[in-house]
């Protein structure tokens, strides 16, 4: 009877963490994945369930101190697997991923600050896909070199230099644009 009680909690200890895991990190996966898969907004859907769906299966104690990793790194691999299964890669139709990242415009500087997120994002699309995942992961999630390293497969002199090859790339073309 005690062990029931305590396998009980323990169930409902997991079943707490994995929710708060969704709370927190579905959105940020839901994006990320969507980007690994060209806009499938359905399989990215998938992708990220699966791995929650994972992440029921793992001990709590294992993962908890890099819990945001952890989910990220089974997330690019699911969504790789996915591409490699399928042997298709599809690019953005025009304006695609603008209709994917872009909020509802709202007026004055709210506008503008619209459409400089939207300068830079048509220019990251433009960047090499590997430079896109890393500014991606670093400036849209908050993830640290190590972080970043551990998720791609990386070292971290060459998640750095990726980042500011990319970031010095996305300086030149800011500068270059009409204001």
């Amino acid at each position: 009877m005690a062990g029931d009680v305590n396998t009980r909690e323990h169930t409902d200890e997991n079943q707490a963490f994995v929710e708060k895991a969704v709370a927190a990190h579905q959105a940020p996966l839901l994006r990320y994945a969507t980007r690994l898969l060209h806009g499938d907004a359905d399989r990215a859907r998938d992708v990220v369930q699966d791995t929650f769906v994972r992440l029921l299966g793992q001990k709590r104690a294992a993962i908890e101190d890099h819990l945001a990793e952890w989910l990220f790194t089974v997330c690019r691999h699911r969504a790789l697997d996915c591409l490699r299964k399928e042997g298709r890669v599809r690019l953005f139709e025009e304006g695609q991923a603008e209709r994917l990242t872009a909020e509802t415009p709202r007026p004055g500087a709210a506008v503008e600050r619209n459409e400089a997120r939207a300068a830079v994002l048509r220019l990251l699309e433009r960047l090499p896909s590997n430079q896109q995942e890393v500014v991606r992961l670093k400036f849209q999630n908050g993830f640290s070199y190590k972080e970043i390293s551990r998720i791609t497969s990386l070292s971290v002199t060459n998640v750095g230099f990726i980042l500011h090859t990319a970031v010095a790339r996305l300086r030149e073309e800011m500068a270059r644009q009409p204001e």
